[in-house]
Formats: C-alpha cells, structure tokens, sequence
C-alpha cells in the first residue's frame, strides 16, 4: 500500500510561507530622539524671530532644512531619526500656518509680507 499524499484540498497543517523582515527596523528610540532633536532645533530658530513674520519665515527655513536632514537619514542612516523629524516638522508648520491664519483672520491683513 502507497503512503498518505493529501491532495492540498484539505491542509493538515500550516502551509510554508516567506518570512519577510525589514532590513532596518524602526525603534521608538529613534523616533523619540528625532523627534526631540528637531523640536529644539525648531524652537531655536523660532526664537531668532522677533515678530510673527520672522518667527513663519525662521520656522519655514529651520523645517526645509530638516528635511533635507531627513531625506538624508532615509537614504543612508537610521529611518526612526527621520521620521521623528518629519512628524515633528509637519507640526511646527501646522502651529506656524495655524498663527498665520490666525492673524489674517483677525486683522484682514495677510502678515507674511
């Protein structure tokens, strides 16, 4: 007598199936300290503005250039880092377009130049 083949109909167990793993896995250390890293590094040029205009302009240049930062660390370092700061600018854009409207509802005036 033949042994038992089951056909595949019926499976009697779990099939084989690819494990697939990311090379680099994000960690929430990462991210905190990208996170951390870029909200001081925008509240420090915050703080070279005087005004709201020099506060949306400082913020805007301190963002860009986090995330070239960013788009550097996606490319040849740790992804974590990097999507703290973009999480974290993305905010301080938000809180920066938040205080323009703001103003522009409040005085009719738009504030940015």
């Amino acid at each position: 007598m033949l042994p038992y083949n089951p056909s595949g109909l019926f499976p009697s167990g779990r099939p084989p199936r690819p494990t697939y793993r990311e090379p680099h896995p994000i960690g929430g250390a990462g991210v905190a300290a990208g996170a951390v890293g870029t909200l001081f590094w925008l509240v420090l040029f915050a703080l070279l503005g005087g005004s709201l205009v020099g506060y949306v302009w400082w913020t805007l240049l301190a963002g860009a250039l986090a995330w070239i930062a960013a788009l550097a660390l996606v490319r040849y370092g740790d992804r974590g880092v990097a999507a703290g700061i973009a999480i974290v600018t993305a905010g301080g854009w938000s809180i920066a377009a938040a205080a323009v409207a703001t103003r522009w509802v409040s005085s009719g005036d738009w504030p940015l130049w």
